[in-house]
């Protein structure tokens, strides 16, 4: 089969010659034989014939050159009797060749103009193409033969979504709803290349309706966001795995907490079963008090199996959990956890919690670990500081920027901080202690602000410091 290109070059080739064979027969036609009608108005055909392929000064020779031999023709059959019929005859002839070349022109002028718009829309890396209401191809620009592999003589005509074999985010009638809706649809589509590969795309419609408002063409604009995707996707793992690191980073400093409260239950676990057994085997058996050890037994193995859940939590990849919490009870379980460093530190915690507190919105393993991060923070701040050791917890509404909200203060009577360790606190791995990590305070700031709200550090006027927690409070309650 002959190429597109080829078969174009022919053709253009064999209409001027097929033009000037017809010119010549109109010509001997008009001016040999004796027939009363109009033969000089088929030059139209001529220069319509030529109007594709000639330039606009080439159209306007060859309406000339018919009008030229159109008047030889009259006088030569007409020597010097001008009769009124044939006068006619020529006038209208004459007329028709000059319209028809004028509108050529006009024609010629417009389809140079598109074809000016249409390289411009060349010069563009994006792809675009138009296709109709069938989604048959209509035009298929440059940057849509670099991004696919298909030449636009090998695209337009085609059906586009079974040439491109499209991918829809949603279903593909959904797309079409919304673009008959709205005018317009934009979304992520996958693509197949011509040479198989599949390319991720941000597609973007334009609807355009006739005077009818029927739908008559779609402009289709497509950017290669491929690598970008990738690239998205490499940086959502890499998030991932750096929110489990900090949750790993934070378990040695709650190992010890969570073994004393485990221990707790497990040890009052054997101590009710070591005195149900004692109830059981006396001469008379105890039911009462044996049932009364037994449901101790269970609420100390329930409160065991509640903090190795908190671990589990903590250790595991998975997404947050989102729960309503309520920010005084929040600090009162948080607090169970940390109770041993409190009471080997000699700290004396002072509690100021509301209790009509709006509640937030968020994973309650990790604003437990906001609570018990600050807290182990004020213990370590309060090493060595003279005595008393003081922690106070307080909770309290106020209206914010955002709306109303949940406030939390931890603070402590320690040693304060000087001015360049106030700039850096919440930075990773800087601390001011040889024995600790640094990633309680900036792990503190990632889970506050991923829960949208915000922490702040000031020193106190007489000793210590305050770390305020400001979450903002549950959407629903705003409604």
């Amino acid at each position: 089969m002959m190429p597109l290109a080829v078969a174009h070059g022919a053709r253009s080739a064999l209409i001027p010659m097929l033009a000037a064979l017809l010119g010549i027969i109109i010509f001997l036609v008009d001016t040999l034989t004796p027939l009363d009608m109009a033969v000089a108005v088929l030059y139209v055909a001529v220069v319509m014939l030529l109007a594709d392929v000639l330039t606009r000064r080439g159209i306007l020779a060859v309406g000339a050159l018919c009008i030229g031999l159109t008047t030889i023709s009259f006088f030569a059959v007409h020597n010097v009797r001008f009769e009124l019929e044939a006068v006619a005859r020529a006038i209208v002839a004459l007329s028709a060749i000059g319209i028809v070349t004028l509108l050529s022109l006009r024609n010629r002028h417009s389809s140079e103009s598109l074809r000016d718009q249409a390289a411009l829309l060349d010069l563009t890396h994006d792809a675009i193409l138009v296709r109709d209401a069938s989604d048959t191809l209509l035009y298929w620009n440059r940057g849509a033969e670099e991004l696919y592999g298909w030449t636009a003589d090998e695209a337009v005509g085609r059906n586009t979504a079974e040439l491109l074999r499209t991918g829809f985010p949603i279903s593909r009638e959904a797309a079409a709803v919304e673009l008959e809706r709205h005018g317009r649809w934009e979304g992520e589509l996958r693509h197949t290349r011509k040479d198989g590969a599949r390319v991720t795309v941000a597609s973007r419609w334009s609807l355009r309706r006739d005077a009818q408002g029927r739908p008559l063409a779609v402009m289709e604009t497509n950017n290669d966001i491929t690598e970008r995707k990738a690239s998205q996707d490499r940086l959502d793992k890499a998030q991932a795995e750096l929110v489990h690191v900090t949750h790993m980073a934070t378990l040695g400093q709650l190992t010890a907490s969570i073994a004393h409260e485990v221990n707790q239950p497990l040890a009052a676990v054997v101590t009710n079963g070591e005195a149900c057994l004692r109830w059981l085997r006396r001469p008379s058996p105890d039911v009462g008090e044996a049932l009364a050890s037994v449901e101790r037994m269970i609420a100390n193995g329930r409160r065991a199996g509640e903090v190795v859940a908190r671990m589990r939590a903590l250790s595991r990849r998975q997404a947050d959990r989102q729960e309503t919490v309520d920010l005084s009870q929040l600090v009162r379980e948080s607090l169970a956890l940390v109770e041993r460093e409190l009471t080997r530190h000699h700290i004396a915690v002072e509690l100021d919690l509301a209790d009509a507190l709006p509640v937030v919105t968020g994973d309650r393993v990790q604003l437990q670990q906001i609570v018990i991060n600050l807290a182990v923070n004020a213990v370590q701040a309060m090493e060595g500081a003279p005595r008393p050791r003081r922690l106070k917890l307080r909770t309290r509404a106020l209206e914010w920027a955002e709306g109303e909200a949940a406030r939390l203060d931890i603070t402590d009577s320690g040693v304060g901080a000087d001015t360049e360790a106030m700039s850096r606190l919440f930075e990773p791995f800087y601390t001011s202690k040889p024995d600790a990590m640094g990633l309680g305070l900036s792990i503190s700031r990632y889970l506050v602000e991923a829960h949208g709200g915000v922490i702040e550090a000031t020193l106190n006027s007489d000793r210590g410091m305050t770390f305020a927690v400001i979450l903002p409070a549950a959407k629903e309650q705003s409604l």
